[in-house]
């Protein structure tokens, strides 16, 4: 080997700001050029926020605590008010003087915490699914949300009816009402639960409002008070557009905080496929464009 070429080589390396290494080095000089590997992308999901909030933020569980006492402090008096009904007047279809008294509550991210399905989901880049959701309602491992046993069993010690309405299916039934059993909600039985799939005889349901079963409830009871963390757990929504969202709920904004208390869920909801046409067939990256579309920035 020349002597001159070491100093050749080193000189060119120093040149281009590449060399790392001593000339003399025995490693080859083109290691010197080689980068390091880039980390593997990792695709953002929506969701991972929300649910770690869900799961991790005290003030989730202060806002549902606050909701339930808050509406407790108030039941008794409601109860007394004989001209005291929380139904919509679409969906009251029988006099309700001299009726039972009742409360109504919707299910998931109201009175149970589903947000370990939903963790599953950002940990697997998985999106809602049929029979996933299936299975975890029938692992009946869903935690009591704060405040909610409590409001439920005072209601009920007072003679109050507990209603429950879900969107769960009707053959979830013994799953849900054992969950809800374990974890101290009284069940009167299964007439307690109507899950979607409940007919009303004459009442024709849009999808999965709740309005039947409402309007099956009106039959029986005086509602007192509803419970949800959708719009749909109180009003048919006909059309699920930010516009028509707030169209449907403006007559009843009174009764927010006496009648209806709205419940917090960042994670899922009629909220989100609003912001894209309601068109869950869209790729999921289109989607979350035009969430990110929908944003305001002024």
């Amino acid at each position: 080997m020349s002597k001159s070429l070491p100093v050749l080589v080193g000189s060119l390396l120093l040149l281009c700001g590449c060399a790392s290494q001593a000339p003399h080095s025995s490693a080859p000089a083109a290691a010197a050029n080689v980068a390091a590997p880039a980390p593997a992308a990792v695709s953002a999901d929506d969701n991972l926020n929300a649910v770690a909030w869900t799961q991790t933020a005290p003030e989730h569980d202060l806002i549902y605590l606050e909701t339930f006492r808050n509406a407790q402090s108030q039941l008794l008096a409601a109860l007394k008010d004989k001209e005291w009904d929380a139904l919509p007047k679409d969906d009251r279809i029988a006099p309700y003087k001299g009726l039972k008294p009742a409360v109504i509550l919707d299910i998931d991210e109201t009175v149970l915490d589903n947000s370990p399905y939903q963790a599953r989901l950002v940990r697997n880049g998985g999106e809602y699914n049929e029979a996933d959701w299936a299975a975890w309602c029938k692992e009946e491992h869903a935690r009591a949300l704060p405040g909610a046993v409590a409001f439920t069993q005072f209601a009920a010690k007072h003679g109050v009816a507990v209603i429950y309405i879900s969107n769960r299916a009707q053959d979830l039934d013994t799953a849900t009402i054992d969950n809800l059993r374990k974890v101290g909600f009284p069940v009167s039985g299964p007439q307690a639960f109507l899950g979607l799939g409940t007919i009303l005889r004459d009442c024709d349901q849009v999808g999965t409002e709740k309005n039947c079963r409402r309007q099956l409830v009106s039959q029986h009871y005086r509602v007192l008070m509803q419970f949800g963390d959708q719009l749909g757990d109180f009003v048919t929504v006909l059309s699920n557009t930010e516009a028509g969202r707030s169209q449907a709920i403006a007559p009843y904004m009174g009764w927010i905080g006496s009648r209806w208390f709205v419940l917090p869920n960042p994670t899922y909801g009629s909220w989100e496929p609003a912001l894209f046409n309601n068109e869950w067939g869209t790729p999921r990256d289109q989607r979350r464009q035009q969430k990110i579309n929908a944003l305001r920035i002024d």
